[in-house]
């Protein structure tokens, strides 16, 4: 027996609890230390996930409620809780489900600056046809939920209730006119089967014709780190596995809300609907609550600290 085999057995018990503590606490404290030294505003290192701290799946999952849209919820246990009194978040739900209806008038080019692309696209959808279109609608009526609850004025750039779009470029434009202090573009992707996972996008530097987002650049990045490590820490779920490298994030410089937005602006991509793993998922209304909780605690965390 150790040392302590002479001292009572309440007393070995609990000196035995101190020091598994006392190690937890030095090994958390130190991998979000190295985290924070390693990324700061220039992101994770090349090939490095999101921070350590918010790596256990499901951390944030258990707690609380997961009731819909309309229910009360309260973020994952130790995600942010500060008040977002007085902050204007605009969510920006990717394409619409009548664009599927207006082919010719979404197919009109529009300027992103250092491109011309399309007004906007039916976007993807599950084998089984649940469209990202309807999929993007529904978690930003969550997201706004919660982030109402917090205090924010949300804004939407439509909410199913046009003929089609909005249009790239009055994507941008809404979030700008809004003086978002956050925006976010809700999406999920239409990849190969086997690729899984979700990836936030960032705005490259573009600076050519009506694109000028040289501001936004870092601060985006700030927003877009908060959203992919708390999206991880609340869903459970894994970077994507086959865009950032393993880091869930991704820059970009060919989309007209990023390239146009004269605010902190970022998509995410919450999985990739062809792929019948990641479609279990995208496809059920609890797992899209903790989505919408993880997108709420990443867009708190970069606004309160």
């Amino acid at each position: 027996m150790s040392n302590g085999s002479t001292l009572p057995p309440h007393r070995r018990l609990r000196g035995a609890l101190l020091a598994v503590l006392t190690t937890l606490v030095v090994a958390g404290l130190g991998g979000w230390l190295f985290w924070r030294t390693s990324g700061g505003d220039g992101g994770p290192p090349h090939g490095a996930g999101p921070p350590a701290a918010s790596r256990s799946p499901g951390s944030g999952g258990a707690s609380g409620t997961d009731r819909g849209p309309d229910g009360k919820d309260s973020p994952g246990k130790g995600g942010p809780h500060g008040s977002l009194k007085g902050k204007v978040v605009v969510l920006d739900p990717g394409h619409n489900p009548h664009n599927r209806d207006h082919g010719r008038e979404i197919a009109r080019r529009v300027n992103i600056g250092n491109a011309h692309k399309e007004c906007d696209t039916t976007g993807t959808s599950t084998d089984d046809g649940y469209a990202e279109a309807s999929f993007s609608l529904d978690l930003a009526h969550r997201v706004r939920t919660l982030l109402q609850q917090k205090g924010a004025k949300v804004v939407f750039t439509h909410d199913g209730d046009r003929r089609y779009g909005p249009c790239v470029d009055e994507r941008a434009a809404l979030g700008n006119k809004a003086h978002a202090d956050a925006a976010v573009s809700l999406h999920a992707d239409g990849s190969a089967r086997g690729n899984r996972g979700f990836h936030v996008i960032l705005p490259a530097r573009v600076t050519a014709g009506p694109a000028h987002n040289a501001a936004i650049v870092t601060p985006s990045r700030r927003l877009g780190e908060r959203l992919a490590g708390r999206f991880l820490a609340v869903t459970g779920s894994a970077p994507s596995n086959y865009v950032g490298h393993g880091t869930g994030l991704d820059v970009r410089s060919d989309l007209g809300g990023l390239n146009l937005s004269t605010v902190p602006k970022v998509f995410i991509e919450c999985g990739n609907m062809r792929d019948p793993k990641d479609a279990a998922e995208l496809t059920d209304a609890h797992w899209r609550q903790k989505a919408a909780r993880g997108i709420t605690e990443g867009i708190t965390d970069f606004l309160t600290r």
